[in-house]
């Protein structure tokens, strides 16, 4: 193997700030299983909607399947955070539409969420606390560090927190014309569609901008060094204390021994 074959440490160290971000927003955002839980049980609503047109049916289903979900996740011990936030929005839909007796009304309470978490984007960006950052930084290690000492992550996430809120924003402004003038099937078909494809693109940037960013301060690991050099000042000052009387007691003892 050559010297131009070799990889340098600065490519290793590259590949390794990439695999962390891509583990860091897997884990943020869910991976496969959390989009599947996200797109499940509306798809299982409009697909029984479309056959029967029974809101009752159809809610109950989505409704069930995100339940099961949830119980399939706590019997295997794993995070529950995505298949919760999915019984939520489900339940919130089928109250909704259930009280209208609308069918469409089952999609409002998501796209409302959706044109809010937008907003959130934009304006925490705007103001300098980009959400994104306040999400990752925890899993990152860096919480906040990244708003007064790593510039380049606070500009990376600042990007991110953008593409996230104008993509959900162009979400939005594509369903809500659907809400008031296509029928029920229409919308839920077209908001499965973009379910999965916003979400990738917004993730897709968000791994761009992080993996070109510096790598995080990892401030959990500096108050561990922290703590660790404190306690071996605190070692260092017992063990001259030690010394000290040690020393003060030969001094004594050979001091009785003089004739």
């Amino acid at each position: 193997m050559t010297s131009l074959d070799k990889p340098t440490t600065e490519d290793t160290s590259a590949d390794d700030a990439r695999a962390v971000t891509e583990a860091a927003l897997f884990e943020a955002f869910g991976g496969v299983r959390g989009m599947v839980e996200t797109v499940l049980p509306g798809l299982l609503f409009v697909s029984i909607y479309t056959i029967n047109k029974n809101l009752h049916m159809a809610a109950i289903a989505a409704l069930a399947v995100s339940l099961a979900m949830v119980v399939v996740r706590l019997a295997r011990k794993d995070t529950v955070k995505h298949a919760f936030s999915g019984v939520f929005g489900v339940g919130f839909g089928v109250v909704f539409a259930m009280m209208t007796g609308n069918a469409k009304d089952f999609y409002l309470p998501g796209m409302l969420y959706t044109t809010g978490l937008a907003l959130a984007y934009i304006i925490t960006a705007l103001a300098g606390v980009p959400l994104i950052g306040l999400m990752l930084g925890p899993i990152f290690r860096e919480n906040l560090s990244w708003r007064t000492r790593n510039p380049g992550r606070k500009k990376a996430y600042t990007k991110a927190s953008w593409a996230w809120g104008l993509i959900l924003l162009g979400k939005s402004a594509i369903l809500f014309p659907l809400y008031w003038w296509a029928d029920t099937t229409q919308l839920g078909w077209v908001l499965i569609a973009l379910k999965i494809p916003p979400f990738l693109l917004a993730v897709y940037l968000t791994w761009v901008f992080l993996a070109k960013a510096p790598p995080p301060i990892d401030v959990f690991a500096e108050m561990e060094a922290e703590e660790r050099a404190e306690e071996e000042r605190k070692a260092a000052r017992e063990q001259e204390k030690a010394q000290h009387a040690e020393d003060g007691e030969a001094t004594t003892t050979g001091r009785h021994r003089r004739p």
